[in-house]
């Protein structure tokens, strides 16, 4: 590869144990090392337009008894944000498409748009899912089997919603839990401090900087019932 950059700056004549030795003084290794390649590099390359995806399932009290309710939650690798949808009692394949359409919906006019959705082998994304995110310009990504730390950002997120949020509660149906995970999924986007976003919520740029702020400069905001709080700026 060298020896052709040089023929293209009009060095002809030069020997591959000279181009080697030139490298290896200045440390350079000859050519790309590329069986080296991971997960995480995979992630960082595509990470500003790859988003992740998975289901849960919550136990949900009713006049019918107890019923299990499914939400399909979305990650952006970047920004940690995350879009959830209502939850089902069916997650059955027409359902699991139209949420593939209504978060590319919520998504089209960003600037970055969504171009890889990673999932599991959950039979729930069926090959009408992964045909619905191609009509729309994305491609599906299946995970291999037994590969659970994968996906493991989409599973955290799914925990971070039970243990600060979901298993406070005894949930009351379908409109409760929708209610619950609506809320505190805003106050995630938009409130919760992230170690990944060096302590900035996912949707929120940077603040003007500032040395203090007066009590009377901040206000306290409250999500879910009073469950979780977060301090703001007043506005100017």
């Amino acid at each position: 590869m060298y020896k052709r950059e040089l023929r293209k700056l009009g060095i002809k004549k030069i020997s591959r144990s000279t181009v080697r030795n030139i490298l290896k003084e200045e440390g350079i290794e000859p050519k790309p090392d590329r069986s080296s390649d991971n997960w995480e590099q995979f992630v960082e390359r595509h990470a500003k337009t790859l988003w992740a995806v998975d289901f849960f399932s919550v136990q949900t009290v009713t006049k019918r008894g107890m019923k299990q309710m499914y939400v399909l939650v979305w990650l952006c690798m970047t920004t940690r944000e995350v879009i959830a949808s209502e939850s089902t009692e069916h997650p059955n394949s027409a359902w699991v498409e139209e949420q593939a359409d209504l978060f590319l919906d919520q998504t089209a006019s960003r600037e970055e748009k969504p171009s890889i959705v990673m999932h599991d082998k959950d039979a729930k994304f069926t090959k009408e899912f992964v045909a619905k995110l191609r009509e729309r310009g994305v491609r599906a990504n299946s995970l291999p089997k037994a590969s659970p730390n994968l996906n493991g950002r989409a599973e955290r997120i799914i925990g971070t919603l039970r243990w600060e949020c979901l298993d406070k509660f005894i949930i009351f149906g379908k409109r409760h839990l929708d209610y619950l995970v609506s809320e505190f999924v805003d106050y995630y986007n938009h409130s919760r401090s992230h170690m990944e976003r060096d302590w900035l919520p996912p949707i929120r740029e940077e603040p003007d900087e500032v040395e203090t702020l007066t009590m009377d400069q901040i206000e306290v905001k409250s999500y879910v019932g009073g469950l979780v709080q977060s301090f703001e700026r007043k506005a100017a």
